[in-house]
């Protein structure tokens, strides 16, 4: 009887590790089928501009449920990364070059304080991450209303007076002159392929991984996992915090309530990507593949004129078939 050399994939493992790419594959057929216009280049563009944020959110979800974790303030830490910059470029008087290079890395910086909150609640306190991030999450939306009293905030876009938020928005509606790719995908792509370099090649990915698979024995090697859990949700705010930036450059306006039900979409994304919620496995490039396949359910629907809820009976469905068929993969 002929055995499997080692590192050789069968067909079954073959389709297993890759079921999300197939899914995406199929998705992109059948709606290439059902509407002559989704393989248009506005349409594809549109699709991969407004997923700039949930994107974003994946990857530092992902980190988090990798140490074992979860983090449900990621939508509400976008909503304060959002209004933060507004606010600064729109009435702290600094809407110039200038006040823009110091109001981006103020947004991304909320975010990461937000996440380093989790991080002390979760590995140095050693609360239910599920508790802990639900609270931070309660907290930082109520802080973007209370910043904002509840009402929208439109920074100006005059390029001569506002040359601040001028150009905020214009880097959000832009793209490169060559292939007209969006400014905010671009960025998306060299932080997703910094961090698979990091997951991969780095001792902090292999540590991630570690401490969501065996914890215990990961701390008895003498790692400090507290330091890494830690890491993961700062890191996952401050990604959250960019996400913030991008869609307020995107729609050129931000709202307290922006981002409400991104961090379960995120996380839906994650889990259709192949991570196992209990820590310790999970790939960049598959958690990618999860955001457009949602996102590609929804776009699909829209040129037909579907209305929304269906499409919430769809995505519910696709996302309990992507964890039965991880769930075979561990059989």
């Amino acid at each position: 009887m002929k055995k499997k050399s080692a590192g050789m994939l069968t067909a079954k493992d073959f389709f297993y590790r890759y079921n999300c790419f197939f899914i995406l594959l199929l998705l992109i057929i059948i709606s290439a089928f059902l509407s002559p216009v989704f393989l248009s280049k506005q349409n594809v563009f549109n699709v991969m501009r407004q997923q700039v944020p949930i994107a974003l959110m994946s990857i530092g979800a992902l980190l988090v449920i990798l140490t074992g974790g979860i983090d449900l303030s990621t939508g509400a830490n976008l909503a304060l990364s959002n209004t933060i910059i507004a606010f600064l470029l729109t009435n702290a008087g600094i809407n110039s070059f200038g006040g823009l290079a110091l109001s981006i890395p103020s947004a991304i910086l909320t975010g990461a304080i937000v996440g380093a909150l989790n991080g002390i609640l979760i590995a140095y306190l050693r609360m239910p991450a599920f508790i802990a991030t639900l609270g931070v999450m309660t907290i930082a939306r109520g802080v973007a209303y209370i910043a904002t009293k509840g009402t929208p905030i439109r920074p100006p876009t005059d390029p001569v007076e506002t040359p601040g938020s001028a150009a905020l928005y214009s880097f959000g509606q832009g793209g490169d002159p060559i292939i007209g790719m969006p400014w905010a995908v671009w960025v998306v792509i060299l932080l997703v392929v910094f961090f698979w370099f990091l997951m991969k090649y780095t001792s902090f990915g292999r540590l991630i991984m570690a401490t969501g698979s065996n914890e215990t024995a990961t701390r008895l090697a003498g790692v400090n996992v507290r330091r890494y859990k830690f890491a993961a949700y700062t890191i996952c705010g401050a990604l959250a915090g960019i996400a913030g930036i991008m869609m307020c450059a995107r729609a050129g306006i931000a709202t307290p309530s922006a981002g409400t039900g991104f961090e379960l979409e995120s996380i839906a994304a994650v889990v259709i990507g192949g991570a196992s919620l209990s820590g310790g496995k999970g790939h960049i490039a598959n958690s990618i593949v999860g955001v457009f396949i949602l996102a590609l359910i929804s776009n699909i629907m829209a040129l037909l004129s579907v209305p929304p809820y269906p499409q919430q009976v769809i995505q519910g469905a696709i996302i309990i078939t992507a964890v039965l068929l991880n769930l075979g993969k561990d059989k």
